[in-house]
């Protein structure tokens, strides 16, 4: 797949305005001030995917992407199980790091799974004027490499490429590393760029 310069600022600036709805949802949720970088956009092979994200442990929230479109795909909320633990403390008003995750841990990291990948495909799709709606979560913890190679093999199916929207998240206190991998199959994307490209057509330069 390769993108004209158009195609990938219209899809940067596309991520952009999901990653600062998603921000701003999930501030207002935790009660505190939460940013997200300018996503990088990326659009590689999928067997190279595993370079995009660690080899640490980490937590992954997987959602379908459904809804009034053409084709199909996931949004994935990846995130080191640090940054993940530093997420939750927030979330459930607790401090300690040194440990692993449990059932707490776990429930308020999909509910912040629901809420960033909600507001993301809300704020995309209003753009688009589509609708693009997330199927429920399905969350893995594991080595990042071994829990997404469920998802790169649902996908492989359909196409070698992949889109990645990848941002980091910062509070107050403390940075977050975090990414949203989008994994949209050959007609998704197509129907995503043609809109976009439709979208360009219609601004007045």
């Amino acid at each position: 797949m390769k993108l004209t310069d158009i195609q990938s600022d219209a899809l940067g600036e596309l991520g952009n305005i999901g990653a600062a709805h998603a921000a701003t949802t999930l501030s207002q949720m935790l009660m505190t001030q939460i940013d997200m970088d300018v996503p990088k956009i990326s659009i590689i092979d999928i067997a190279e995917c595993y370079r995009c994200i660690g080899e640490e442990r980490a937590a992954l929230v997987a959602f379908g992407i459904k809804g009034e479109v053409k084709g199909e795909g996931f949004i994935v909320l990846y995130m080191p199980q640090t940054s993940a633990i530093r997420l939750t403390n927030t979330m459930l008003g607790m401090t300690e790091m040194d440990r692993e995750m449990n059932e707490m841990d776990q429930s308020a990291i999909i509910e912040i799974g629901n809420i960033m990948v909600s507001a993301f495909l809300d704020a995309t799709a209003e753009l688009l004027g589509i609708v693009m709606l997330p199927s429920p979560p399905s969350l893995c913890m594991d080595m990042a490499h071994a829990g997404i190679e469920a998802v790169i093999a649902e996908v492989a199916v359909k196409t070698n490429d992949v889109v990645i929207f990848k941002t980091n998240l910062t509070s107050d206190q403390y940075s977050i590393d975090g990414a949203l991998l989008m994994f949209p199959d050959p007609d998704l994307i197509s129907e995503i760029l043609g809109l976009l490209d439709a979208l360009t057509a219609q601004t007045p330069v």
